[in-house]
């Protein structure tokens, strides 16, 4: 349990772990290429281990002690074989999605499975997609939901894809090049663009040719091949969400090292969202420094950026008038209902909010301590910490162990910048 004993500043540098969408397809394209690939600054996180996991069981050689800060993973070649065991990939839905797709590519069985909560989110709209191509993918249980169980060859050809989650489009764009026949992919209600353009820049860098209408339709030829490859992974955006929205909207001054405004993550939109809602954000070489001050209340799209949310109505409860988060009903099927949750937990602390179908409305609210539960998911985890730095009295949020699958280091940094926060 994550204890927030009183009302916290914060004053200093904070350097931003690294990207986990970035980490996730790095190891999992580093496991398709022929040869070796470097990946350096990954994130060492239970998500990115996930991934790793996958790696290892498609018989990749992972050395993650390769170089101090650097992971070295000799690929397959694209000859996936099957698994000797399960795939357990324990709470990483992106790295499930994505192994689910590399798993296509082979002529045996490949079965994945993992925690609670990833067994409760959607795949059926993939494991369609991958049957549409010619591969054998099907939920065991019949509902659409992990375990499931994948076999190829991927022959290729023409398919639809639901895009409430990125995730599926994402899956498609990085195996179908290694298809026989290749690909034409259109997807239905695209959300979450900017992952997409994540995927399609790591194609980019490693040489895949494809042709694309917008959003509305992706052609990719087949019988191409991915070669090792050299990276170094940005900061992450999502992660740097809590920092930029606790500095925001408390009597802070805070530097944010690590991050790339250039780079395509979604989550950078966060810093526009802020600025719009009135803090004082400057960039420059140093990094993002955020100074607290006066937010007033806005309304924010979040169709590409789910992950935002709950610390957006963490901020809501700050800023003056009210906050309308909208266009996010993905946020729902996420690690657990987002948009409930964080309804249901700020509700405890006194907030002024309501629930919508796709988002929250959230007006200024004095917010009081309490007992709050965590859900086992990272984001509302750490956005009920971040609402405890503005609490009257202390709040106490369980499940704290969540933050290990994207931030390990939450607590240190965030004590190391003056938060009251401990672990009970």
């Amino acid at each position: 349990m994550i204890l927030v004993s009183e009302a916290s500043r914060l004053l200093g540098r904070c350097l931003i772990p690294a990207s986990k969408s970035h980490t996730i397809r790095a190891v999992l394209l580093a496991t398709l290429a022929h040869g070796a690939s470097i990946i350096r600054n990954p994130l060492e996180s239970e998500d990115a281990q996930a991934a790793l996991t996958a790696s290892r069981a498609f018989r990749a050689e992972v050395e993650t002690t390769y170089e101090e800060g650097a992971w070295r993973i000799e690929g397959i070649g694209g000859l996936v074989r099957p698994p000797d065991d399960v795939i357990n990939i324990a709470n990483s839905g992106t790295s499930c999605r994505l192994a689910i797709g590399a798993a296509s590519l082979g002529g045996g069985y490949s079965v994945f499975t993992g925690d609670a909560s990833v067994r409760s989110r959607p795949m059926e709209p993939l494991l369609a997609a991958l049957r549409n191509l010619g591969a054998e993918a099907f939920s065991t249980r019949g509902n659409g939901k992990l375990p499931v169980v994948v076999r190829g060859p991927l022959r290729g050809g023409r398919t639809a894809v639901e895009g409430f989650s990125s995730q599926f489009l994402s899956s498609l764009l990085l195996c179908t090049p290694l298809s026989a026949e290749g690909a034409e992919i259109h997807p239905v209600d695209l959300r979450e663009r900017p992952y997409v353009e994540m995927t399609l820049l790591w194609l980019d860098r490693l040489g895949i040719r494809y042709e694309r209408d917008g959003y509305a339709s992706f052609r990719v030829p087949g019988g191409q091949h991915y070669e090792g490859f050299d990276c170094l992974v940005p900061g992450d955006f999502s992660t740097a969400t809590f920092a930029l929205c606790a500095a925001a909207m408390t009597d802070s001054q805070v530097t944010l090292q690590g991050l790339d405004m250039q780079d395509c993550q979604a989550d950078k939109a966060v810093v526009a969202y802020l600025r719009r809602m009135g803090a004082d954000i400057a960039i420059n070489d140093e990094g993002i420094h955020v100074r607290g001050g006066e937010l007033r209340g806005c309304e924010l799209d979040l169709c590409d950026t789910p992950d935002a949310l709950p610390a957006l109505a963490v901020v809501g409860c700050v800023a003056a008038g009210e906050t309308r988060l909208v266009n996010v009903p993905q946020a729902r099927v996420k690690e657990t209902d987002r948009i409930a949750a964080m309804r249901s937990e700020l509700k405890k602390l006194g907030a002024d909010i309501e629930e919508r179908e796709d988002g929250l409305v959230v007006r200024q609210s004095a917010l009081q301590g309490g007992l709050v539960e965590g859900y086992g998911d990272h984001r509302i985890v750490m956005s009920l910490a971040i609402a405890g730095l503005v609490a009257k009295q202390p709040v106490r949020i369980t499940t704290a162990e969540a933050v290990n699958v994207s931030y390990p280091r939450f607590l240190e940094d965030f004590q190391r910048l003056g938060a009251a926060l401990r672990l009970e």
